[in-house]
């Protein structure tokens, strides 16, 4: 370690040090608060001998130099202070930049809901509330039907319509409070947060039906593309992995799918 510049606190620097080495006390836990008070204190040491390196410069500059000296000071103040303004311009834009970024990386660039990170982000958070709590909520998987059919029928501009009219159907079918998102291709995931079973599938059979109503392209198609979901809907059990929740909602969906589609199926 660094010894310390000031002869006065030399001897304690010196007994400080000696105790950090010491192998009676390398299990002592007071030793890491210990040594990161001393690494503080010789980093607050040298940011003060900067300083006072800095301040005698500055006293001897105003005893040497002239008025014209200090003109130039002024004006490389300004040029400084302007510096400094655009510095601070860039910082924020680069936050900006930086925060734009972020909510791209998190959403989905079809359908505008949240992609399958945002989902994972969202899951661990009420995973461990949920624990912390002692409670739960409920996790729901989507798939449109016959979604395969619609893209060799109708083409994959008429897909990608599809998606996005389900999305918008979610957005508009669900609470304020709840988090859905593009799972990947035509399915989505939706959390129902400290929602019991009983309620989660009163709302999600209500977004099944609402996809029943949707009426797509039918001025442009005809026949046109018939919209419906199945669901797999589970709930959250308390100190599982979110992977096991998951795992129980998509086999719900696959009995869903095997049962005849658009059809809600809990798991």
């Amino acid at each position: 370690m660094a010894a310390a510049t000031d002869l006065d606190e030399e001897p304690l620097y010196r007994h400080i040090e000696a105790l950090l080495d010491a192998a009676e006390h390398q299990d002592n836990p007071l030793r890491t608060p210990l040594e990161q008070l001393y690494i503080f204190s010789q980093k607050q040491h040298a940011r003060l001998e900067r300083l006072i390196h800095i301040s005698d410069g500055y006293h001897q500059i105003g005893r040497q130099c002239s008025k014209s000296l200090t003109d130039q000071g002024d004006r490389q103040l300004r040029r400084l202070e302007k510096l400094a303004r655009i510095s601070d311009l860039y910082q924020v834009n680069l936050q900006e930049l930086t925060e734009s970024l972020r909510q791209a990386s998190l959403q989905d660039a079809l359908t505008g809901l949240g992609n399958r990170r945002f989902l994972m982000d969202h899951l661990k958070q009420e995973s461990q509330r949920a624990d912390r709590k002692q409670s739960s909520f409920a996790l729901a998987i989507l798939d449109a039907d016959h979604f395969k059919s619609v893209n060799d029928n109708f083409g994959h501009d008429i897909g990608d319509q599809l998606l996005c009219a389900i999305a918008n159907t979610m957005k508009n079918g669900l609470r304020e409070y709840d988090h859905c998102g593009r799972w990947g291709g035509e399915e989505f995931l939706v959390l129902f947060p400290d929602t019991d079973l009983k309620e989660a599938i009163q709302i999600a059979d209500r977004l099944r039906l609402a996809m029943t109503q949707i009426e797509l392209f039918e001025d442009e198609l005809d026949p046109h593309p018939r919209v419906s979901v199945s669901i797999g809907l589970t709930s959250y059990r308390p100190g599982e992995d979110h992977s096991e929740t998951i795992k129980r909602a998509d086999d719900a969906l696959l009995s869903a799918k095997r049962a005849g589609r658009n059809r809600l199926q809990v798991g």
